[in-house]
């Protein structure tokens, strides 16, 4: 039996310093989280799941309210902060970090998760809700950085720093699983 596993990375939502759990989305962010549900109208999505952060679940709520469904939060699903987040980095400091935790996966900045760590508190939720869920369709609203180390942990070579930089805001991943074992990914936004 396969489980499917959509993950929707959050639509544009603008970055304030200190405020990561609560930012919301902007204007565009949420006319795109609007139609989102669009995607899903003729599949039966039987759970939804979201990282706590505002705008994750602002971006699956529209979907989950269509399917007449609840959002479950996980902390599991919070984005990965690849440093401290009481303080600041450059654009360019913050990209170098990202790209070397893909190649060092026990690398992170002062503070922060390397990508280790971080699949070491993600994966096992992926892997109950793929258990849980066998034969059955759930969505995850997610985070870029997250999504990309819950991928590159089922499939190292393709989903690293070059797949993370390819994706939108929002991003939306059909993920097919058989059993524990990533089958296919394909991307449906």
């Amino acid at each position: 039996m396969k489980t499917i596993i959509y993950m929707v990375r959050h639509a544009e939502s603008p970055f304030v310093f200190g405020h990561e759990r609560t930012r919301g989305l902007s204007e565009q962010g949420m006319n795109d989280a609007k139609r989102i549900p669009n995607l899903f109208v003729n599949l039966n999505i039987d759970a939804v799941f979201s990282s706590p952060y505002t705008r994750a679940v602002q971006t699956v709520q529209f979907l989950a309210e269509s399917k007449g469904l609840q959002i479950t939060e996980h902390e599991e699903l919070k984005e990965r902060p690849i440093k401290g987040l009481g303080y600041k980095v450059t654009e360019d400091e913050l990209i170098k970090a990202i790209e070397q935790s893909f190649i060092d996966k026990e690398f992170c900045l002062a503070g922060g998760e390397s990508t280790k760590t971080a699949q070491e508190r993600a994966i096992p939720l992926i892997e109950r809700l793929i258990n849980e869920f066998e034969g059955k369709e759930v969505v995850i609203g997610t985070h870029g950085n997250i999504m990309t180390i819950i991928m590159n942990y089922y499939n190292n070579d393709e989903y690293g720093f070059d797949f993370w930089q390819s994706t939108s805001k929002p991003d939306v991943y059909k993920l097919t699983f058989k059993r524990n074992e990533l089958e296919n990914v394909e991307r449906i936004w």
